[in-house]
């Protein structure tokens, strides 16, 4: 980069250069199957962790609800007994992590937030250890085996980011990843990497006539949120198969990291536990968003309507 000549070099005809240090941080996500033991889970999701530190990770993201399957399949008041308080034991165990490798830790947990009041909630711990907020999942799902509702009272702490060691994240979770105002929110608070723990997959009846189409529209609509908003977006899913054997739940897993034109960087396979690694370069936002200047070029005094259910 080139610019004027320095004061203190009046006089000199050789321009004084500056080198700009690129800012870039390694992202890893982990996918994986889930047992039926919440102490296991731990366990085995802190080793990937300290795994994926020492591969080169920086800021590490876990799939959604990592501690338990995913007991949403039914209304059982029983599994009201898989929370956590936050703090608790995994931001605990997830803080000791962070510490000991200089890692960003972004967590999506079963909150117990008092009696009778339950959330969905993703937690971000610095590199220090300091568990710097959470945010809690907006959107909350009732559809066959995805029986949310039950369990999670809607999230009030509003869309936003976080300042963490080496990159400002925001973080969504699973069913926020269908709606582009939550992702625009987020955006608009300053995220450059957007993080979405996942855990979604096919009916087995279903998978066969409308697999591909699901799976299809789940990834695009995740791109698409990097390009429209210019930033990476990061969405960590489980594998394996969770319920009734004749039924239940078959998660696609093909987790994936993006970058700001929507193209996929690093993508896991279908069935397989895995870490995946991706280098970011945050600079890369700010070309992209002015070569892209979606928004630079939002009709802010247009929206109004945005905010009712429906234009009759």
């Amino acid at each position: 980069m080139e610019l004027r000549t320095a004061a203190g070099n009046r006089g000199s005809t050789q321009p004084v250069k500056h080198t700009i240090m690129a800012r870039t941080v390694n992202v890893g996500l982990i996918q994986r199957a889930v047992s039926l033991d919440p102490e296991t889970n731990l366990r085995d999701t802190v080793a990937d962790m300290e795994t994926a530190a020492r591969r080169g990770a920086q800021i590490i993201c876990t799939q959604e609800l990592y501690r338990s399957q995913y007991f949403c399949q039914t209304e059982d008041h029983s599994f009201f007994g898989l929370a956590e308080s936050i703090p608790g034991p995994s931001t605990a165990a997830f803080s000791a992590v962070a510490r000991k490798h200089g890692v960003v830790i972004v967590a999506s947990l079963f909150e117990r937030r008092a009696q009778g009041l339950y959330h969905n909630t993703a937690v971000v711990i610095d590199a220090d250890g300091t568990l710097l907020g959470m945010y809690r999942k907006m959107h909350i799902p009732d559809d066959p085996l995805f029986y949310e509702k039950f369990y999670f009272t809607p999230g009030d702490l509003g869309f936003k980011t976080f300042d963490t060691k080496f990159a400002r994240v925001g973080v969504l979770i699973c069913w926020d990843q269908w709606y582009p105002e939550a992702a625009r929110l987020t955006a608009l608070c300053g995220a450059e990497i957007l993080f979405y723990p996942t855990a979604i997959g096919w009916h087995p009846a279903e998978k066969e006539q409308y697999g591909v189409a699901q799976h299809t529209s789940w990834e695009t609509i995740q791109r698409s949120h990097a390009i429209a908003n210019g930033l990476y977006v990061a969405s960590p899913n489980r594998i394996g198969h969770e319920g009734e054997p004749d039924g239940g739940i078959e998660f696609w897993g093909q987790s994936f990291i993006c970058d700001p034109s929507g193209v996929i960087m690093q993508k896991a396979g279908s069935d397989q536990a895995e870490i995946l690694i991706a280098e970011c370069d945050l600079d890369r936002l700010e070309f992209q968003r002015t070569h892209w200047p979606f928004l630079r070029d939002r009709r802010i005094d247009a929206y109004g309507d945005i905010v009712k259910r429906y234009r009759d």
